[in-house]
């Protein structure tokens, strides 16, 4: 494994695609910490068809919730699975609340859930169960070994963006036609 190379926290990882693992097949995932010791981040792009906000409020014995807000949940990653980790606006902020940068924040308490519930959470949210980690130096090899793009992060891409529409928006942020993609790598 190589050295940690670049800090990618806040930015988002886009799977090539000849993406092998079907759970991240045209995955996008927004990068919450990236260090030495390792990276995570959620991905932003699959909701989950099967579980719905109100099971996940039933399971924490909540029931109120805003009629205005229709909450999808998403499937994060496969690290925790069944446990809820909210990204989110930085309008809302707790003593459990990771923020990133300016623009984004990571909590996951069942409070975010409940004020969510409420319509007193963030202004912009995805709700997802589970996350994807990377131990010391694995993500930067799959970044060298062609298995992801790094594309910045903006708000409009991963709150607003269509789910079907997120992978190759955020190729074409950055001026790549996902079509003319090739899986292989090379090395000079």
């Amino acid at each position: 494994m190589i050295k940690n190379m670049m800090n990618l926290e806040g930015d988002l990882l886009v799977a090539m695609p000849n993406m092998t693992d079907p759970r991240f097949s045209k995955a996008v995932i927004y990068i919450c910490a990236h260090t030495e010791d390792g990276a995570m981040g959620v991905v932003i792009n699959k909701p989950v068809e099967n579980v719905a906000f109100n099971e996940l409020l039933e399971q924490i014995g909540f029931s109120s919730i805003s009629p205005k807000d229709h909450i999808r949940v998403y499937f994060g990653g496969p690290v925790e699975s069944a446990r809820g980790f909210v990204l989110h606006s930085t309008d809302y902020i707790d003593d459990s609340t990771l923020v990133i940068n300016k623009q984004f924040a990571l909590t996951s308490t069942i409070d975010v859930i409940k004020a969510l519930a409420n319509g007193a959470g963030p202004s912009e949210s995805i709700l997802a169960l589970g996350y994807a980690g990377w131990e010391a130096g694995q993500l930067d090899d799959e970044i060298l070994s062609n298995g992801w793009l790094t594309v910045p992060a903006d708000k409009k891409l991963v709150f607003e963006t269509n789910n079907n529409e997120k992978w190759q928006s955020s190729t074409q942020c950055i001026g790549i036609d996902p079509n003319k993609l090739s899986g292989d790598s090379g090395r000079a």
